[in-house]
């Protein structure tokens, strides 16, 4: 394998793992510290139970994410010193902020998980909602540094140089809250229906049913923000990519030439040779709408750029499809839960009902993935646009592809301890959680 194709894989490798984690600590208190304002309101024990299994659950995550989150740090220095001999000192700001959100999380976790019946309890709910504002801002902040290589600021480039370096300004770049903004309900989409799904799918098998339906109505409501906040972040983010990276754009649609009333394209081959797209359905006028909200704006196409700052052209269009198509998928299946809720309320024991949101549980990270595709490599050949090139940043060192290889080894293993330890704390909740089953009352006897 190459070294530059092999940093960059091990990097997407990292990322991809890493954004999962991300999203759980952005969502997941927050949904556990709903569940335990439940059981504060109504001193329903099972809420009490829930708020425990989910608290076990973001530590467990959390912990994971700290381990990927510290070695992506590293990467960005071992495999891109040129980009972080020059970037450090400009975007180290968002950076040093995320590392105080992430001792505030870890603190607010030991506090939460250990002050059961020890601190007052309004303040123990905070330490959990505390931990969810601290996971929030932590990927908030990330997703800044990440908009500033999309949207290069706080700085002068002259004669090769960056000087009159301004760190404010680039972390408040004009890309980072579109981004911050479309990640964040992103992570409300993906953890909620991830949640749900798995719920879904225990009530199915009919364990600890009133617990699970429980947990499975808190994570859908979730999902539903989620789902319905996403084309209007999604419209965000569009046009500011659209003013920001027209060539990104371009490459989202496959659209090649520069036309006014420009089309928006849903599937389609591109054939970039030809500098067409074959088998698209094309709904006219709409892509320019979209951009601009004007039908007949100008919407620039790929060969108005220079061929060498093309991205691939394949992959960001087929990543863009991938998450409109689940995007739209979830829009739908929140849509049935809505109707179901207020007009069909037996609808939501029913198998058909459950199924759909366990075979929905991936759906949310499969787009969230797609979308940071699109973000990445709509970027290149660029690692800061329009600014420093990829293959500029990338480390001399040889042997690139053995620390992928082992990266990779690092990532499989610790997906394999995640699901086991994910798998024996749901195993865990009628001895545990659910103050309902018989074992868990035993266990309380005996104890």
């Amino acid at each position: 394998m190459d070294d530059f194709i092999a940093a960059r894989a091990q990097m997407a490798l990292s990322l991809g793992f890493h954004i999962i984690f991300a999203c759980v600590g952005m969502v997941m208190p927050f949904l556990m510290a709903f569940a335990h304002w439940k059981y504060l309101k109504t001193g329903n024990e099972i809420y009490k139970g829930l708020t425990k299994a989910w608290g076990k659950g973001v530590a467990i995550l959390f912990a994971t994410g700290a381990v990927s989150g510290t070695m992506l740090s590293f990467e960005l220095g071992l495999l891109w010193p040129g980009f972080m001999k020059h970037a450090g000192p400009i975007f180290g700001m968002p950076f040093s902020l995320e590392g105080t959100a992430f001792f505030i999380e870890a603190i607010a976790i030991g506090f939460f998980l250990y002050g059961w019946d020890k601190f007052n309890k309004w303040f123990h709910w905070f330490c959990g909602f505390l931990i969810g504002l601290s996971g929030l801002a932590s990927g908030i902040l990330v997703v800044a540094a990440n908009a500033w290589m999309n949207s290069p600021a706080g700085f002068d480039y002259i004669n090769g140089e960056y000087v009159n370096i301004d760190p404010i300004k680039a972390m408040f770049n004009e890309a980072w809250f579109p981004q911050a903004l479309h990640m964040t309900v992103a992570a409300f989409c993906a953890t909620g229906f991830a949640v749900a799904g798995v719920h879904a799918y225990l009530i199915m098998r009919k364990k600890n049913v009133e617990f699970h339906t429980k947990a499975f109505r808190i994570a859908a409501a979730f999902a539903l923000i989620g789902a319905f906040g996403a084309p209007l972040s999604g419209d965000v983010a569009a046009k500011s990519v659209a003013e920001r990276q027209p060539i990104k754009l371009a490459a989202m649609e496959a659209h090649f030439e520069t036309e006014k009333g420009a089309a928006f394209v849903l599937g389609g081959i591109p054939d970039e040779e030809k500098g067409e797209i074959n088998y698209a359905i094309k709904i006219p006028k709409v892509l320019s709408f979209l951009v601009s909200n004007d039908f007949n704006a100008e919407v620039k196409g790929l060969n108005d750029f220079p061929r060498d700052e093309w991205p691939p052209i394949a992959v960001v269009h087929y990543s863009f499809q991938i998450m409109i198509f689940f995007g739209v998928v979830m829009i739908c299946i929140g849509s049935l839960y809505l109707y179901a809720f207020f007009f069909k309320k037996h609808w939501l024991t029913k198998n058909w009902f459950l199924k759909t949101f366990f075979f929905a549980t991936p759906f949310g990270y499969i787009a969230l993935e797609a979308g940071w595709t699109v973000t990445e490599v709509g970027r290149q050949p660029w690692i800061i646009y329009g600014i420093m090139r990829t293959a500029d940043a990338v480390t001399p060192m040889p042997g690139i592809q053995y620390s992928f290889y082992f990266f990779t080894a690092i990532f499989i293993s610790l997906s394999l301890i995640i699901i086991f330890l994910l798998r024996r704390q749901i195993q865990m909740v009628p001895q545990l959680y659910d103050p309902t089953d018989g074992k868990f009352n035993l266990k309380n006897k005996k104890s």
